[in-house]
């Protein structure tokens, strides 16, 4: 039987949930379990894709091409597991699914309400995603970890707390626990409790007890012995199962922190997870695991040099925007033993539109620039910031400084050497200026160009290396000098087949396309220290213990030749995918699970944000 544990929160929102339950999840895996997780959002959109960056953090995309939460991108990389679109519950989704069943008839006339038509819904949602494998071993998950999105008394998430409230007694007390994340503000000196008081009386009047309470203090003062018993006893709860998550050097350390206070006995306990068979197999590959991690943020407290990157994007105002990006860039960190600074520039103040109307900003951002150890333009949608990117990647290319770009960063790297190199001023993609005359990045949905029904590139895809290039691709060796690498994508424009041959002539390689040769999707440049784009999205399947190899190479290349050369090597001998072997397949394979997006003449409906 697989046991629930639903993770809810109070006060405020944005509290780091999704970072408890990650951590929670980390560290039923050091004990040998098998793990996977659900994201419930009670927004009414049907998914992420249509969202701003800056409205709700970056749009993460799965393998089999949902768009989902970023939490789910936590879920990912701290229990390296591989989860599918259903594993992110909307409320659209669940209203879509009632709605349907009722247009079929399957309600058998009855009058289809919340209780119990929508709560069943959403219960049997959970139920069926948490049996489904997300690991190597193929196996039904022991544990679910089940986030509830939002806070508690949210009007929009009264239907999900009414169905963990009757979910609860269907899996059976044994078989669901509840962890409480609540905030415990420090006011002049003193940590109070009432907010949280209040939360789990709110949550006890709904009909749900939390076995655990985390209590969040923003700042590095841990929770108080006296402020712990204070919540035990007006909370109802034994002072053990009141636990404090103060602010730490780095969320890796946060699994540590909850370990510390003996999260896993206690859980041990109350879910009776003695009951479960767990092989001596995965006991040593969780012994192995909590190793390697301790390994990790112990090695990041002792770390001295930094390595400098300069960041140029669109949505720099919300820095979860590129949360992914950080993460890999955080991964490939700690693989050179190398503190990691980022400085943030938005695109659109290196233009000279900026030079006139606000000289200060123009400069500062042209400073971070120069002064870069390497140079990162990542995805985005619309013109704005784009001739910005130009600019920047040009200076990387000029000046052989270390640069990566991906999706749009890699287009506009093409465009850049469309430019400057073949001496055409006006190349362009079709995406800003659809009736240019030199179009060097063009619209090409998988189906068709010109029938509605054409979709968005979305999920995992393989790319197959350039055998010409094998001797010197930086890429190709940093996938472990293999023939194919996989990749997780998220696009509508890609290079136009019509301009590859100049591109290539006038020396901008191409050193991964697609299965039939038509779609580029990774270019370098052979004399340059380290110069890489790519039209898929390498973040989002780095991992902490496995760094994507673009990030890996383009940090190391930041630090230096030495530590490029140092990290190529390793990889040649130790590469290993983060992708079950079963989704390693063909593109027209892929193609078929893939969830697509709808689009008529060449703009979606379903198209994301510009702004």
């Amino acid at each position: 039987m697989t046991k629930y544990i639903l993770v809810s929160g109070g006060v405020v929102s944005g509290i780091g949930k999704g970072v408890i339950a990650s951590s929670t999840g980390l560290l039923l895996k050091t004990a040998g379990l098998k793990v996977t997780a659900i994201k419930i959002d009670p927004y009414m959109n049907i998914d992420a894709g249509t969202m701003r960056p800056t409205e709700h953090g970056e749009v993460y995309v799965l393998n089999d091409g949902g768009e989902v939460d970023l939490d789910l991108g936590n879920y990912e990389r701290y229990l390296d597991v591989t989860l599918s679109k259903d594993n992110n519950i909307t409320t659209g989704k669940i209203y879509r699914e009632v709605i349907d069943r009722e247009r079929r008839g399957e309600y058998l006339g009855k009058t289809v309400q919340i209780v119990p038509h929508v709560t069943n819904a959403i219960q049997d949602w959970i139920q069926r995603v948490s049996k489904i494998p997300v690991d190597e071993s193929g196996e039904e998950p022991d544990i679910c970890i089940v986030e509830l999105g939002g806070t508690v008394g949210d009007i929009e998430s009264a239907p999900f707390i009414e169905a963990m409230r009757q979910f609860q007694f269907r899996v059976g007390h044994d078989n669901f626990a509840l962890i409480h994340v609540s905030l415990v503000p420090d006011m002049h000196g003193e940590q109070k409790t009432k907010p949280t008081q209040t939360t789990v009386h709110a949550l006890r009047g709904l009909g749900l007890l939390p076995d655990l309470i985390a209590c969040r203090l923003l700042g590095r003062q841990p929770l108080e012995p006296s402020t712990k018993d204070k919540i035990s006893m007006f909370c109802h709860v034994a002072s053990e199962q009141v636990i404090g998550v103060h602010d730490v050097s780095s969320v890796y350390h946060v699994p540590l922190l909850l370990q510390s206070q003996r999260i896993i006995e206690y859980l041990h306990k109350r879910l009776n997870l003695a009951s479960l068979n767990i092989t001596e197999e995965w006991v040593s590959k969780g012994l192995s695991l909590e190793a390697k991690w301790r390994g990790v943020t112990k090695g990041q407290e002792r770390l001295f040099d930094d390595v400098k990157i300069v960041l140029v994007g669109k949505y720099t105002d919300l820095k979860d925007s590129y949360m992914s990006v950080i993460k890999a860039l955080e991964h490939s960190a700690f693989r050179v033993r190398r503190k990691l600074t980022i400085q943030w520039v938005e695109s659109s103040d290196l233009e000279p539109s900026t030079q006139e109307s606000d000289p200060a900003k123009y400069h500062d951002a042209w400073r971070a620039v120069v002064g870069a150890g390497g140079i990162l333009v990542p995805g985005g949608f619309g013109k704005r910031g784009t001739e910005g990117m130009i600019l920047a990647i040009k200076w990387a290319r000029e000046q052989k400084i270390p640069f990566l770009g991906i999706c749009l960063g890699f287009q506009m790297a093409v465009v850049e050497w469309a430019r400057s190199v073949l001496g055409i001023p006006d190349a362009q993609s079709t995406e800003f200026v659809p009736d240019t005359q030199n179009a060097f990045i063009i619209f090409m949905p998988e189906i068709s160009r010109t029938h509605m029904g054409g979709t968005m590139r979305l999920g995992l895809r393989p790319t197959v290396f350039d055998r010409d290039f094998e001797t010197w691709s930086k890429a190709r060796k940093l996938y472990g000098g293999n023939d194919k690498m996989w990749e997780r994508h998220r696009h509508r424009y890609e290079v136009n087949p019509e301009q590859v041959q100049r591109l290539q002539e006038s020396g901008l390689t191409f050193v991964g396309k697609d299965e039939k040769g038509e779609r580029m999707q990774i270019l370098e440049l052979k004399d340059h220290p380290f110069f890489m784009g790519l039209q898929a999205h390498p973040e989002l399947c780095s991992r902490p213990l496995n760094p994507s190899p673009p990030f890996l190479g383009f940090i190391a290349a930041s630090c230096g030749q030495s530590d490029l050369e140092e990290q190529i090597q390793e990889q040649q001998k130790s590469f290993h995918p983060p992708h079950p072997e079963h989704s390693m397949v063909s593109e027209e394979v892929l193609r078929t699970s893939t969830q697509e997006h709808p689009i008529a003449n060449g703009v979606g409906t379903m198209t994301p944000p510009t702004d």
